[in-house]
């Protein structure tokens, strides 16, 4: 490998961890209850006035939450990068091909007709049920996949599907009570508000799972990339290729979806500026970087999201949307002129 490319890769690497950790700090620090560096160090660090309301603030519900938003947007951006390497499509992801929608039918079924409440359901059923959610619409997009070759066309009917996901969800929330529909409302809007240390443990073992696995299949990506004859040629099973791509595509996209709701955008747009920053796309090389982008980005998000209308908080959608919607459009007027 290069010895240029090489350096460029440990210090992108290097900036992304930096800029991780000052969006960690930022977003611990930041606000109604103002707290110094030093102070947040040694509350941290040194179990310094524990059990004071400073502490409490920081251990119960600022740095659960960044961390998850940390996890959830790295979880989240992998996702999308592994739509675009299965569909050969730079505009694929999660939220565009209906995987999202799918995942919130799914919860919203669990939610209404099963645990009764938020509070009534686990950790565990919530991403289970996020998954099969995704992984029947994901099925389905597979189904019309055979039909069509036209990726434009592909992904106009993922959109479709999840246009009817949404439909089925929003036909069930007609005719729930009120508390149901309250809290799926929120949670539909898309918020990192309700992490915790129990299911930040849920999160980080499926996130850690589904990103050592994408690591391990990175050299067959880097094949298929190149197209499913040469993919055979390097004796890969594609078949089985697929199925590993598409399942964990869904198990990373139905634990953000399950844990944070539906999120637009960075699972679109963070891979391109992954790829951008590292002028590769070698999966080897993209997967982490992608991973590391998409927690900064979501971080940073999320710090947003919590403070520009303080004390009303946005929803974490409106915030990605606002800042991921330019890339995909460029994208998109990109992918245009290199046909014309």
């Amino acid at each position: 490998m290069n010895k240029n490319k090489i350096i460029r890769y440990q210090l992108v690497y290097i900036v992304l961890l930096f800029l991780i950790a000052l969006a960690l700090v930022l977003n611990v620090n930041t606000g109604s209850v103002r707290l110094s560096p030093a102070k947040i160090f040694k509350i941290i660090f040194m179990g310094f006035e524990e059990g004071s309301v400073e502490s409490n603030i920081i251990w119960k519900i600022r740095l659960p939450r960044s961390l998850t938003a940390a996890l959830l947007g790295g979880a989240l951006s992998v996702s999308g990068f592994l739509l675009q390497t299965f569909f050969r499509n730079p505009i694929a992801g999660p939220f565009v091909l209906g995987i999202s929608s799918g995942a919130k039918l799914f919860v919203a079924v669990a939610i209404i007709f099963i645990a009764g409440s938020f509070s009534g359901i686990t950790p565990y059923l919530m991403v289970l049920f996020a998954f099969l959610g995704s992984l029947i619409t994901l099925g389905f997009v597979l189904l019309f996949s055979q039909k069509t070759k036209n990726m434009s066309v592909l992904l106009v009917i993922g959109i479709m599907i999840g246009y009817i996901c949404s439909a089925i969800t929003d036909f069930m929330i007609t005719f729930a009570r009120d508390n149901h529909i309250a809290s799926l409302t929120f949670w539909s809007m898309g918020s990192f508000s309700g992490a915790s240390w129990g299911t930040l443990g849920v999160i980080s073992v499926v996130v850690a799972a589904g990103l050592f696995c994408s690591i391990l299949i990175s050299k067959p990506m880097d094949a298929y990339q190149l197209g499913e004859g040469y993919a055979k040629s390097m004796g890969i099973n594609i078949k089985l290729f697929r199925l590993i791509l598409v399942t964990l595509t869904s198990l990373l996209s139905a634990t953000v979806t399950a844990f944070a709701g539906p999120i637009s955008f960075v699972g679109i747009a963070v891979p391109h500026i992954s790829k951008m920053l590292m002028k590769s796309s070698k999966p080897i090389v993209i997967i982490p970087a992608s991973f590391l982008c998409g927690s900064v980005f979501c971080m940073f998000c999320d710090l947003l999201a919590r403070t520009v209308f303080a004390p009303t908080e946005l929803a974490i959608g409106t915030v990605t949307a606002f800042f991921g919607a330019p890339v995909v459009i460029s994208l998109m007027v990109r992918q245009r002129k290199n046909r014309q």
